[in-house]
């Protein structure tokens, strides 16, 4: 079997067997494409380890970043371990394969006053009563007041809000479902939304489709909002509060943990909240409330 036959079973064996979610089996199409772009569609046994060197020998060249390299490596071991299972090579090549460590950076995290200026000017914005300006404020508070990823503020439904409890139902990472609570602001937005702005938008789908969403937060044509749209509005947003640090689409989620920290939030609770299968990828934010600590004495103290 050829290279590109065995990644597409591959893929399908993510998605139907291990249910992995699109994004993920997006980024193993890129890796095993890649592959194939250097190696050629060749016969899946004709690989060898030295083949996989020259593969990520190229992106070195290129330029890619370790993160990508590593992660890379990943998909390539994950793939060819699944090609043995299969019976269809009889070594693995990837056994072998070495690549350099992922650096580990630290998260962008605005300041606490910083959000709560920026939320204060949305807030302001939307009393004209737009559609958009009122769901705009309403998703960001929610993506602050909660800590939840884009991803699942996008799949949210309308059954999935509790307004009462203040508690959002969220599908996270490998199809895990947790609930997460918001604050009073959240709230308040989210009512605001979705009794003067949810409506009119949800109108511009029905008078083109004749069909409604579940979803909560909908697009200016009254669909479901897409990730790339809120990723947009979380870039615009926090630009003038981050300052000339580069924003992400999670930055809202990295500072909403941090100052849950800074405000003595256990460091399980924070895991919860955020649906981290691991401690100690929630720890990553204890180093930057330390940075914060650090950072304060030395300006304040003075015998710093």
């Amino acid at each position: 079997m050829k290279l590109a036959v065995a990644a597409d079973a591959f893929l399908a064996h993510l998605t139907q067997v291990r249910r992995l979610s699109p994004a993920t089996v997006r980024a193993y199409r890129a890796d095993l494409r890649d592959l194939t772009a250097v190696v050629g569609d060749i016969p899946l046994g004709e690989i060898d380890l030295e083949a996989l060197r020259e593969w990520m020998w190229t992106a070195t060249q290129r330029g890619d970043a370790r993160s990508t390299l590593a992660r890379r490596a990943a998909a390539a071991r994950s793939f060819f371990a699944w090609a043995k299972d299969e019976e269809l090579i009889t070594t693995d090549p990837s056994l072998r394969l070495v690549t350099p460590k992922r650096g580990r950076t630290l998260p962008v995290v605005a300041s606490a006053e910083g959000v709560r200026t920026m939320l204060d000017g949305r807030r302001a914005a939307a009393d004209d009563g737009d559609p958009v300006s009122l769901r705009d404020h309403a998703v960001l508070e929610l993506l602050y007041g909660s800590g939840m990823r884009v991803s699942e503020l996008c799949g949210i439904d309308i059954d999935d809000v509790d307004l009462d409890r203040a508690t959002a139902r969220v599908i996270g990472k490998g199809s895990k479902e947790r609930v997460v609570p918001f604050g009073i602001p959240a709230r308040e937005g989210i009512s605001a939304y979705l009794t003067r702005a949810r409506p009119v938008l949800a109108s511009r789908r029905e008078s083109e489709s004749g069909s409604a969403t579940p979803a909560v937060f909908l697009g200016a044509r009254g669909g479901r909002i897409g990730p790339r749209t809120v990723y947009a509005l979380v870039a615009q947003a926090l630009s003038s509060v981050v300052g000339a640090d580069t924003v992400g689409p999670h930055a809202l989620r990295h500072s909403a943990a941090t100052h849950l920290l800074d405000g003595g939030a256990d460091l399980r609770a924070v895991q919860e909240i955020l649906g981290h299968a691991s401690l100690g990828t929630t720890q990553i934010y204890t180093h930057v409330s330390s940075e914060r600590l650090v950072s304060t004495y030395r300006l304040a103290h003075p015998r710093a």
